[in-house]
């Protein structure tokens, strides 16, 4: 999953980049309006961290710009302000959730796993599964078989983005953009070395390969006769 970040505060930004990296997210970073703008408008988020107070452009405006260009991102509002009618501002604007500063950082994590859940309609609000393969969304945890299997971040959320596109073949573009925190280079083996992880943990002690590779296209997880 692939977030964006806007905030100029620099320890704050710190603060919720390391954390949502560590729980294996990518995540892109903007410190003023201007450029948290041209990022949601240009590249594809899962959803989006943005801060009210802002240089250059303020979050609210951001948000404003993002919906009045169809972009449906869903947007966390981050303030200093606690009020109701702050509160309704940032929802007026096009904000899906208000967050007020200072927060501890497994709220926000779990205000995220909600909006996404919302914005995917997951039929299971926290769980989802592929045949005998089953991730738990709320403890990052993925099982087959109800085998648990020993995943490290940035797998489990490999897994979730395959799991979550299941039947559909995603490129290696697709995955960079929303699993790591970098465009795609051509030249990078990283995708093929962490699905070939993958695959030794959750299709070689069991029956039935769930990850196909789709030659020259890209990867699709589901199962086959």
């Amino acid at each position: 999953m692939r977030i964006l970040i806007v905030e100029d505060d620099k320890q704050t930004a710190l603060f919720i980049l390391k954390g949502l990296k560590q729980e294996g997210f990518a995540v892109d970073h903007a410190s003023n309006g201007e450029e948290g703008l041209h990022l949601a408008l240009t590249q594809s988020y899962d959803a989006a961290v943005i801060d009210i107070m802002l240089p250059k452009l303020d979050g609210l405006a951001v948000i404003d710009e993002m919906r009045r260009n169809g972009i449906e991102t869903p947007v966390i509002v981050l303030s200093a302000k606690s009020s109701v009618d702050d509160r309704i501002n940032g929802l007026q604007a096009g904000g899906d959730d208000y967050l007020v500063k200072p927060f501890a950082f497994s709220e926000l994590v779990a205000r995220i796993q909600a909006l996404l859940r919302r914005a995917t309609r997951a039929a299971e609000p926290t769980t989802l599964s592929v045949s005998n393969l089953k991730i738990d969304l709320v403890r990052r945890k993925a099982y087959r078989k109800d085998i648990e299997l020993e995943l490290q971040p940035k797998e489990f959320a490999l897994l979730e983005y395959l799991v979550r596109n299941a039947g559909r073949v995603v490129s290696k573009t697709m995955i960079m953009e929303h699993v790591w925190d970098y465009n795609f280079d051509p030249r990078t083996t990283v995708v093929e070395s962490r699905i070939c992880r993958l695959r030794d943990k959750i299709d070689r002690s069991f029956a039935g390969n769930l990850i196909h590779t789709i030659r020259g296209v890209g990867y699709v997880l589901e199962e086959r006769d």
